[in-house]
């Protein structure tokens, strides 16, 4: 028989989580299927507690200790194990300083990050995060950082030695000590941290030498986890993702890799990498505003149509990661500023969230700050049935088969019924550029239709050229590089056509959340390879910075997507059980209905 559920949430979000016990024999496998678990690391999505979203890069030792306790003692019982310190933890707090500040960053003689001695004093004298990581793991807990790909501005500008750890030496090789410079990839710098770190020449001995001296590091300090950034998305460094998962296999402490930032994220780009992470950040930040969070309703459905929940991984399994919960008491991004602020989230919006990251199986990492912790907040992320299928679900899927209609006039003065597409991207005739893996099919059909315009056909049947931008004179790198005469032909500056809106960007800035469009922007024209671009000869568009294609799509195709009504559905551990989850993504209520015979 049908259910027949009225969705009553005031400005667009309700819930419905239904437990449905089955037959047996109508499940697909055995009931054993479910329970079983390999023991591995991460054969379970990881939870855990993250300091971003509530200090953003200034927290402390004491305040995060404070934050430990709390969660040792409360939200460790429900499987949060995971204590992460969040980024820039070696950057001095003094004036001037900031997230795109460069000269205020603790290093030692080898051209490594180390803690800020004002803001984790217990690190003085050589201890690093070791004093902190033991008092964590005596809690029961696991300690965790944040890490910027590659080697740091600084250490480049120093021209530190790099140390080889098999001889508690500088790094020589073919006869000559290597140094900082001579790994340090000056054309790849962060896009979106400039000043901060480039990538590392893996290709060769001392770029490979240099980061399993700094792997080696954390593992001495007792990190059981990092958050590496700058190297996943728009920021696409496939051969550092790789080289920095074989450096981890070889450290007798087991470390989960989590790679960030998710902007432009497919499962397409994911293909390769899945097996050498642990957990992949696919959307971009997640804030606590509803538009952020309503994308992902899109994103979560496509990896789990890939098959990429729980797929093979370094340490057991890989988690597509929706981003943190940003409940509670929050500060603002990038922000010089602690928590002082509660969430903009309705507790609606809230469950809703929390909904689809358990039934989706996204790694569950809280935000806010654990000092005040309410306890409807804690009764929501410690909910024993969607923990329960967090962990102990399988066949994670949105599920199609529902009939719904307006019950009420939508809510027009809320802007919530909108597209979370924003008018902000590369726009023509309907028309918005994207990222994808070179290997798309959708990533050919550029071409040279005069000398200085770069088009994309679009529409077979007539031919005709309905996406064009424009080349603009190419412009000199970050580091002063240019290229010959001969590759000015195929590589460039792209602008739009009349507008002064700068030069396409093939990366974006960190603080851009997953409501905006996961495609590349224009922004103003600098020197950076983020926005040089070369035209191959079997039409592919390729960024020089991530080495990723531009693709186009309609902008009809995201437009008003992730409105109205959604579900999803998991089989449980028991016999015959099986979960659904109905979600109202409008400002109207709704009339929702699922059939038990297409559950079946």
């Amino acid at each position: 028989r049908p259910y027949l559920i009225s969705m009553a949430g005031m400005l667009c979000v309700a819930l419905l989580l239904a437990s449905l016990v089955w037959p047996a024999a109508l499940t697909a496998g055995s009931a054993g299927d479910g329970r079983r678990q390999q023991q591995q690391l991460t054969a379970l999505p990881p939870r855990g507690w993250n300091s971003y979203d509530s200090f953003s890069w200034i927290i402390g030792e004491a305040a995060f200790l404070d934050n430990a306790r709390i969660m040792a003692n409360r939200l460790l019982p429900h499987g949060y194990q995971y204590a992460v310190i969040d980024f820039l933890w070696y950057r001095r707090i003094a004036a001037g300083s900031g997230v795109g500040a460069y000269g205020f960053d603790s290093m030692d003689q080898w051209g490594r990050p180390y803690p800020d001695p004002q803001r984790f004093p217990s690190g003085r004298g050589g201890g690093g995060f070791r004093p902190i990581a033991d008092k964590v793991h005596a809690m029961g807990l696991k300690f965790g950082i944040h890490l910027m790909n590659g080697i740091s501005t600084q250490a480049v500008n120093a021209n530190t030695p790099i140390l080889d750890v098999r001889t508690g030496k500088a790094y020589v090789e073919n006869g000559r000590q290597w140094r900082a410079r001579d790994i340090g990839l000056t054309h790849r710098t962060c896009a979106w941290m400039p000043k901060g770190f480039m990538s590392v020449n893996t290709d060769l001995g001392a770029g490979r030498a240099f980061l399993r001296s700094l792997y080696r590091q954390y593992a001495d300090w007792g990190v059981d986890f990092v958050k590496l950034d700058c190297i996943f998305g728009a920021d696409y460094s496939p051969k550092e993702i790789v080289t920095v998962s074989e450096i981890l296999k070889e450290l007798e402490r087991p470390v989960v890799l989590s790679i960030s930032p998710g902007t432009a994220v497919t499962p397409a780009l994911a293909e390769n990498i899945t097996q050498h992470v642990d957990m992949y950040r696919v959307t971009g930040d997640d804030w606590d505003s509803w538009k952020d969070v309503r994308p992902h309703f899109d994103v979560a459905r496509s990896f789990a149509a890939a098959n990429k929940i729980g797929a093979p991984g370094l340490r057991g399994r890989s988690w597509p990661d929706l981003d943190m919960l940003p409940f509670g008491w929050l500060t603002d991004a990038g922000a010089n500023q602690g928590p002082h602020r509660t969430t903009s989230l309705t507790f609606d919006e809230q469950t809703t969230q929390m909904g689809l990251w358990s039934m989706a199986k996204s790694p569950l990492m809280y935000g806010g700050d654990l000092r005040h912790l309410d306890d409807r907040t804690f009764n929501l992320i410690t909910h024993p049935t969607l923990l329960k299928i967090n962990h102990h679900s399988r066949n994670n899927m949105e599920f199609g088969y529902i009939h719904s209609e307006r019950a009420s006039k939508p809510d027009e003065q809320s802007g919530r019924s909108k597209s979370g597409y924003p008018v902000d991207v590369t726009n023509n005739g309907g028309m918005v550029l994207g990222l994808s893996t070179c290997s798309d099919k959708s990533a050919v059909g550029w071409h040279r239709s005069s000398e200085d315009r770069i088009c994309r056909s679009h529409g077979i049947q007539n031919g005709n050229a309905s996406f064009c931008i424009s080349k603009a004179k190419l412009l000199p790198t970050s580091d002063g590089v240019t290229m010959s005469s001969g590759e000015d032909q195929a590589k460039f500056h792209l602008t739009g056509i009349d507008t002064d809106d700068g030069c396409l960007d093939a990366s974006v800035s960190p603080w851009r959340t997953s409501s905006a469009s996961q495609t590349p922007m224009f922004s103003a024209c600098e020197q950076h390879t983020k926005q040089v671009w070369e035209l191959t000869e079997n039409g592919q568009l390729v960024s020089s910075y991530s080495g990723l294609c531009a693709t186009m799509r309609s902008n009809k195709e995201g437009e008003n997507e992730t409105t109205g009504a959604r579900a999803w559905t998991a089989i449980g551990d028991k016999a015959g059980e099986i979960y659904v989850a109905i979600f109202n993504l409008d400002t109207a209520r709704r009339k929702i209905t699922v059939s038990v015979p297409d559950l079946e």
